[in-house]
């Protein structure tokens, strides 16, 4: 079984989406936090960086980078939480899991650190940096099998982003989307999640245990 981070296990996404934003806007970049939701949840900060430079010809100038991976880190360490019911859910599964995340691991570890779930994953923590393309490239979910000896067709993904179902699907693997984040607020229903290839679609970690058993049977076959 394999978790998204940002928005799954965390809910993180509203607070980097809006240091995002700031940042966008402080280089010239007009968007909103809307767009930027639309546009840009689930990709990497490199996959992100090449799409605004391509879309508005605005390059991020030096020290941009490290100055808003900071902000971030700095609003994690003041707000961010954990999502409802996780550590439970997880805590419960008999099944191989693991994290595959586009954040980079500086950041992935920080962040489960703070939310005190990193004891769960630690061994298992999969990051964008690992591999050639993020998401909605399969290659992370791809390492992720790899590494763990798991048959990709034996996977289930619990995803929140099209880019990362996209990339889920990609790989041959089930995905779930979870629409429980505070960047869901405006609407649960993962219409868009679905529509790339999510099913269920659910907001409770409550209810993973179900979803787990309406995926069926994961096998825990080694790779070839």
């Amino acid at each position: 079984m394999v978790f998204d981070c940002d928005g799954v296990l965390i809910d993180s996404e509203p607070i980097s989406l809006a240091c995002l934003t700031a940042g966008l806007n402080r280089i010239g970049v007009a968007i909103n936090v809307d767009t930027v939701r639309a546009r840009f949840a689930g990709m990497s900060m490199a996959s992100i960086m090449a799409a605004v430079t391509q879309d508005t010809g605005i390059a991020a100038p030096e020290g941009f980078l490290p100055r808003l991976k900071a902000d971030i880190l700095a609003a994690f360490d003041a707000r961010l939480t954990p999502m409802p019911g996780i550590a439970g859910a997880v805590s419960s599964l008999s099944l191989p899991f693991c994290v595959a995340s586009s954040s980079d691991p500086v950041r992935l570890r920080h962040s489960l650190g703070l939310t005190g779930l990193l004891p769960l994953f630690e061994g298992r923590i999969f990051s964008s940096t690992m591999v050639a393309r993020g998401k909605p490239a399969p290659d992370l979910f791809l390492h992720a099998a790899a590494t763990m000896g798991v048959a990709p067709a034996a996977c289930l993904v619990i995803e929140d982003s099209v880019p990362g179902v996209i990339a889920a699907r990609a790989a041959g693997m089930r995905v779930a989307g979870f629409t429980g984040g505070g960047h869901w607020s405006h609407d649960r229903s993962g219409a868009d999640l679905a529509a790339a290839g999510a099913v269920p679609i659910y907001r409770d970690h409550r209810d993973l245990d179900g979803i787990v058993t309406r995926a069926g049977a994961l096998s825990t076959a080694s790779v070839a």
